[in-house]
């Protein structure tokens, strides 16, 4: 199949799974294109069956803010002819199906070719950016005149129902990870510049924005430092990361605590991780929870979303209420002073992580591209 991909190419879930699908079809022999306007952070390697298209998007004095799903549509229309694709697949409904909506219909009317149109919804797209009345009718409009609809949790198919009038059925195809990628033994040299004094090791990641409530964190770590000698290592970035490093040095605590930026390698980093935080607001999935699983490392995190449907509580970590920061605190401190629980609980969530092995679902998507060729 000759597949193309519609995606953002930053750090957040929507992009890190777009990408790692496109890897693994190219993989498979299929022929995928990435369409953005910036090469995908985990498309690092190269492959001779994937190929990128840069979206340009001309700045004139008329725009104050470009089009970008203009010439978004522009791209798709020109690759689509081009390099005779069959479908396009695309992640995060805004701007991507709305887009994808006008390339299918321009692609319709100059070539009589009826290009099938995947829209996949990860998340913001519907709870937060797509509730918004600016963006709402186009974002129903768009998604009810895609081909297929898949949501990345049973959890945001029913958000998306509750928030939008969808006259199709949304199929749930989960998140997955690639196993194999974070099966890594930690290298000692590297934790022990971490923890000299053999600490254990907290970790967080995520692009730092309000959702992720990276306060919460900081305070999770403070109660437990106080009775567990811990180290926490914050991976990403974002506009949340100032006020975590203020409250750091308010509690005292900043010289516990290593803000290591974005990190294209985390499997490296969770290979000698303890236990990961996620005590985010809404979850629709919780990748990094599920790469951090996979690397063998128990997830103390809310229950909020779709986060239930991968960390079961009691065994491959802990759930607590939104803002729960002393339940949160107290399941860390019993989880890390117990090395038996610990490292049943790391069994457990390698386990769980398998379920959602990139083998398994990617054959899942192959099945939905074939309903359409």
């Amino acid at each position: 199949m000759r597949i193309g991909i519609v995606c953002y190419p930053t750090f957040g879930g929507s992009g890190v799974l777009a990408t790692e699908l496109g890897k693994a079809l190219a993989e498979k022999n299929h022929q995928v294109h990435f369409i953005t306007y910036q090469q995908p952070v985990r498309l690092n390697e190269f492959n001779a069956n994937i190929f990128y298209h840069e979206v340009r998007v001309p700045t004139y004095p008329l725009f104050d803010y470009p089009p970008y799903e203009t010439a978004l549509a522009s791209t798709m229309v020109d690759v689509i002819v081009n390099q005779h694709l069959d479908l396009l697949h695309v992640h995060y409904a805004i701007p991507h199906a709305s887009a994808a909506y006008m390339a299918k219909q321009i692609i319709l009317k100059t070539t009589g070719k009826n290009i099938p149109v995947i829209t996949t919804l990860h998340g913001t797209d519907i709870t937060l950016v797509g509730r918004d009345k600016t963006y709402a009718p186009v974002v129903t409009f768009s998604i009810n005149e895609s081909d297929a609809i898949t949501a990345v949790s049973d959890n945001l198919r029913e958000e998306t129902y509750k928030s939008f009038k969808i006259e199709k059925d949304i199929e749930v195809i989960h998140n997955f990870v690639d196993v194999s990628r974070f099966r890594k033994k930690g290298i000692d040299a590297f934790r022990r510049v971490i923890a000299p004094n053999g600490e254990r090791i907290l970790m967080h990641a995520s692009n730092f924005r309000k959702i992720k409530r990276i306060d919460d964190v900081v305070r999770i770590f403070a109660n437990v430092v106080k009775q567990v000698p811990s180290k926490l290592l914050f991976v990403g970035d974002g506009p949340e990361r100032p006020a975590a490093e203020s409250l750091s040095r308010d509690l005292g605590i900043c010289d516990e605590i290593r803000f290591v930026g974005k990190q294209e390698q985390i499997e490296e980093i969770l290979a000698i991780s303890d236990l990961f935080l996620l005590t985010s607001d809404y979850e629709s999935f919780g990748l990094a929870a599920l790469e951090a699983m996979a690397a063998g490392v128990p997830v103390i995190s809310t229950n909020a979303g779709g986060l239930p449907e991968i960390n079961i509580h009691g065994e491959t970590g802990f759930l607590s209420p939104v803002g729960d920061v002393a339940g949160m605190s107290q399941h860390a401190i019993d989880l890390l002073s117990n090395e038996d629980m610990l490292n049943r609980f790391k069994i457990n969530a390698m386990k769980q992580s398998d379920r959602f092995d990139i083998h398994n679902i990617v054959p899942i998507y192959e099945d939905l591209y074939n309903r359409f060729l």
